[in-house]
């Protein structure tokens, strides 16, 4: 595994959280009505998620376990190496399943939903990056 890019997209993830943190609105209510916010958030929250399949996907290469063939499937791919936990595993598929949503817009994006990853969730990334720089660090 190749400790610079793991760096360098680890920063990348903390960037986007940053700037999420920085705009987001205080209330679902302000999320749904300012375009900007909205835009800012959900870009951020879209880069999020794809920086750690991207970040699961540069760590798998080093594993037994065969590629994923899909997005969340990385993350059970990484549960079964024992490298995140089940739970993040699952918290991070969700977050696969609203970047599936805003990316493709499946169906209307639902503020409140947007909201409380922006305001609830964001740890789960950050927990994520915490189990992957153990990783990169060999402990």
């Amino acid at each position: 595994m190749d400790a610079t890019v793991i760096h360098e997209k680890l920063e990348s993830l903390r960037r986007c959280l940053e700037r999420i943190r920085q705009r987001r609105p205080e209330s679902a209510e302000s999320l749904s009505s300012d375009l900007d916010a909205q835009d800012i958030v959900t870009v951020n929250l879209t880069r999020a998620v794809r920086l750690c399949v991207d970040i699961a996907s540069h760590v798998l290469t080093e594993t037994n376990q065969p590629p994923p063939d899909t997005m969340g499937q990385s993350f059970d791919r990484l549960a079964d190496s024992n490298l995140i936990s089940e739970s993040l595993a699952s918290r991070m598929k969700a977050a696969v399943g609203f970047r599936n949503i805003a990316t493709h817009s499946y169906r209307e994006i639902d503020w409140g939903i947007v909201d409380a990853i922006a305001t609830e969730h964001l740890s789960d990334f950050e927990h994520f990056a915490r189990a992957i720089l153990r990783q990169a660090s060999g402990q």
